[in-house]
């Protein structure tokens, strides 16, 4: 970790750094907007890089029509910063970079032409959210590229009704989050661009994820009601978030082969996959124990799921920190997650222990 950022020698990208007062927000899911800026910046170095790495692996053949669109973006960033640093933070951008990359390295063919396709194709018209003067304007992403990272298969495109049904529930969990949960309303707002529209499971039970390489982006089957909505953008917002911080600091060394109980799943985990479930579900902890803290309506399940999911988070906490697999700060990281499963934020008011 830094106290700050410096500029980098070459390419104009800066260094980053994650300062210790914030590292420690993050491990308790209280890093606010200040701490989404911070790894967005560090998103935006990434793609910048990714995007150099692949101008120079282009093979000639396909140069020309990669160097027109590569001017395209170098002019948008110099005509409007804030357009080109939507363009290299759309979700699929950094799959797509990376897939590019592994596909010319191994002399296969790599879709080299959807950079065209990022400069020339607007994203989808937002959704525009308010609330009590707090605004978010999710971007419902039901087609195009890379909707397939998820790990679920996306419902496709929408139709008018369906699409109507989506605005319904995301206006609703908005409500959800301003009136009872606005610390994560703001970091929600602050970071998730992309929500994708997923199939149920196949019993029909709601799923919701985040790709590791899909930053602003929440994908999510349409649950039974709102509350369930927000707490899949709080759960899945703190998968998004700890990718982000994971590209900056080491937490933990290489998965190996060893693997872990994760109270909630059936197979054993790596260490990754762990901590990562480990840090979602405290999000998911801190979201029941506000409900019930707030006397929402579903009280009974508010009180069951919030000790269910304390007591599963509390033990991959201790899981994690006896595996010796955790680095120093990462350590460090889990013990502050540890105490924030057991000790609320302050700002919390009274509720059952």
């Amino acid at each position: 970790m830094s106290g700050g950022e410096v500029p980098a020698a070459r390419a104009g990208l800066r260094r980053h750094g994650v300062d210790r007062a914030t590292f420690l927000a993050i491990a308790a899911a209280r890093g606010g907007p200040e701490a989404v800026r911070l790894l967005r910046a560090g998103q935006l170095s990434k793609r910048a890089l990714l995007l150099l790495a692949l101008r120079r692996a282009v093979p000639e053949p396909e140069r020309t029509a990669f160097e027109r669109a590569y001017g395209e973006i170098r002019a948008l960033q110099d005509a409007d910063r804030a357009g080109w640093e939507r363009l290299l933070l759309r979700p699929e951008f950094d799959a797509w970079a990376a897939d590019c990359l592994r596909g010319l390295a191994a002399g296969e063919a790599a879709a080299l032409g959807t950079l065209g396709e990022f400069v020339r194709t607007p994203e989808p018209a937002p959704v525009p959210l308010e609330c009590d003067g707090l605004r978010w304007a999710p971007v419902l992403a039901d087609r195009g590229p890379y909707l397939g990272i998820y790990g679920r298969p996306p419902t496709g495109p929408l139709d008018a009704a369906e699409r109507g049904e989506w605005h319904r529930l995301l206006a609703g969990a908005w409500q959800v989050l301003v009136h009872r949960h606005p610390w994560h309303a703001r970091v929600v707002s602050a970071c998730v661009r992309t929500v994708v529209p997923l199939r149920p499971a196949p019993d029909g039970s709601a799923v919701s994820a985040a790709a590791r390489r899909a930053y602003g982006a929440v994908a999510a089957s349409r649950p039974a009601d709102p509350v369930l909505l927000a707490l899949s953008l709080v759960h899945e917002f703190l998968h998004v978030q700890l990718g982000a911080l994971l590209d900056l600091v080491p937490l933990h060394r290489p998965n190996g082969e060893a693997r872990y109980h994760a109270p909630w799943r059936p197979d054993l985990r790596p260490v990754g996959a762990l901590l990562q479930g480990t840090y979602a579900h405290l999000g998911v902890t801190d979201f029941w124990r506000t409900e019930l803290a707030a006397g929402a309506p579903g009280q009974a399940r508010a009180e069951r799921e919030y000790r269910r999911w304390r007591a599963h988070t509390a033990t991959a906490a201790a899981t994690l920190l006896e595996s010796g697999e955790l680095t120093p700060i990462g350590t460090e990281f889990t013990r502050a997650l540890a105490r924030a499963v057991q000790h609320p934020a302050a700002e919390r008011v009274n509720f059952p222990a």
